[in-house]
């Protein structure tokens, strides 16, 4: 839920031009990969909604921080 929070709020904030947009893509990148890898525990256990969810996360913290670096 924090993910895909802080994703809709950097796409706000990207999309309004904002100055702060490569620190907000850097938080966002943070809690992505926090994310996979809470994602990843349960993917061990098992559960392949998991696996597929910490892959799309990590897919997102990468291009997080390409377009903070932009």
């Amino acid at each position: 839920m924090e993910c895909a929070a802080i994703c809709r709020s950097a796409a706000v904030l990207m999309s309004l031009g904002s100055t702060y947009s490569s620190e907000i893509l850097e938080i966002c990148a943070d809690i992505c990969r926090a994310c996979a890898d809470e994602c990843e525990k349960h993917a061990a256990m098992g559960m392949e909604h998991c696996r597929i969810c910490a892959n799309a996360c990590r897919e997102c913290a990468a291009a997080c921080e390409e377009m903070a670096e932009a």
